[in-house]
Parts: C-alpha cells; structure tokens; sequence
C-alpha cells in the first residue's frame, strides 16, 4: 500500500521539479547503499530537503526513503494522510520510543530512514546541534549512516522565503558511510557525525554557484554571506510561534 502511493508521488515531485528548472550538482553517489537498510542523515535548509534527499535514492535503483517526521505533520489534513499511506513514521515529542522502535525495524527490514538529527530547520543555514536518535538507531540496527547535505533548497522555499522562479541550483554531498558499533557512546558518535557533515557543508558551499552582483542572504554569514548569525537565528526560533516541520528521533 505504501509504495502504491509514494511511487505515484515521486513522479508527480519530478514533474515539479522539471517545471522549476532545477540544476542538481549531486556528489559522492557512489556512496549511497544499493541495497539494505541505512540511516540517512540529512541537514535541514529548506521544506524541500525531504525531496532533496530521495533524489540519490530513486538515482539508486528507484529506492525509496521513509522520513521521521514531528507528529504535528502526521495530524494536518491535508499533509497527514499522504505521510500515513507513504509509511513515514510520527515522532510524539512527549512519547518518542514508540518512534524509536519504529525506525530501528525498518532498519532492520531493510529500508532507508531518513532523519534530520538538527531536528529543526536551520535559519543561519549552519549546522545546529545535533540529537542522538540517528546514531542510537543506527547502533541497535547495525546499519550505516549515510551522512548528506543538501543545499539550495532555501532559494526555493524556507522560512520566510517562496520563490518558484527557474534555474536554481541544489546541491547535495554524500559522505562515505559511517559505521557505529553497537554499544559505542552515542554522544561521542553524534559528536562524530556532526564533525564530518560541518566539513561536508562547507565543501559543499565552497562548489556552490554565487552569482554575481547578488545579495547571498542564502550563505552563511562565517562564509561571506549576508544569512542570520546563529546568535540571530536562535533569537528568532525563541521569537516564533511557527508550526514549521521539526524532524527528530531522539
């Protein structure tokens, strides 16, 4: 039932896709998993990411991912159903072993989990601190993370920004996979994790298209860009009231 109806929307995504004229700049497919289950975690710019980040997926034998998502997706009647009938799994902030559970069988069966361990999107485009769930999960599945950046989508749409206009570029990285034994720290391996995706992001906006004369509100500001400091960005999260998609599996 569910790829009865995920598989439909993946088509529907790529005509949207087409229609938005998107340049995609995607590195290190080599090392997305062909087969098993894997726990894929994403950094978290833009509504997009979760489109973004099954691209590599369907480029790989038309796999498809299972994201965790914030309960308050899964209750919006227009969002919940489809998110119910594609098989992604509800995280209850109050009650999250239940999510947990659920993750580490898909894991087990064989599936791509899809996490965004910052847990909410990022408005500096920075890394936030990470949650442990995407290592624990990983650890008690014995699978690998596979760690991706995606980059760009925020041109398109992010808080506070809507621009559908063609040709803009995303990029994604895919990092080698990460191995964590089953009764490592998982502090210390979410440390780890978050180290090498800082290096990925970087990597990947150093290759990222800057045009010329335009104001790069979109780059981090550690980088030359004009985005929210973390400072800032921190300030205006407390400020915001918003029901925006915060993924976690902690």
């Amino acid at each position: 039932m569910a790829d009865s109806v995920y598989r439909p929307l993946i088509f529907a995504a790529k005509g949207m896709l087409k229609a938005l004229g998107l340049k995609f700049d995607v590195q290190g497919q080599e090392h997305f998993p062909s087969t098993g289950g894997a726990v894929l975690a994403i950094n978290h710019v833009s509504f997009l990411d979760y489109v973004f980040a099954g691209i590599p997926a369907d480029r790989v034998g038309h796999r498809l991912v299972r994201y965790m998502a914030k309960d308050g997706i899964f209750k919006h009647p227009l969002a919940g159903p489809p998110m119910r009938a594609m098989g992604h799994i509800s995280v209850d902030r109050d009650a999250g072993s239940e999510a947990f559970r659920a993750g580490v069988r898909l894991l087990q069966n064989g599936e791509l989990l899809g996490v965004f361990p910052e847990g909410t999107m990022s408005r500096s485009f920075e890394l936030l601190p990470f949650k442990s769930g995407a290592v624990r999960m990983a650890a008690m599945a014995q699978v690998p993370i596979i760690p991706m950046i995606t980059f760009g989508g925020q041109r398109v749409l992010g808080y506070g920004h809507r621009d559908l206009s063609r040709g803009k570029t995303i990029a994604i990285t895919i990092g080698e996979p990460i191995v964590v034994a089953k009764r490592a720290d998982a502090h210390l391996e979410t440390d780890r994790l978050r180290g090498v995706m800082s290096q990925m992001l970087d990597e990947t906006i150093a290759r990222y298209p800057k045009p010329a004369g335009e104001d790069l509100w979109f780059i981090p500001s550690r980088l030359g860009g004009t985005a929210m400091t973390a400072e800032q960005a921190r300030n205006a999260r407390k400020a915001s009231a918003d029901g925006s998609a915060e993924e976690a599996a902690d």
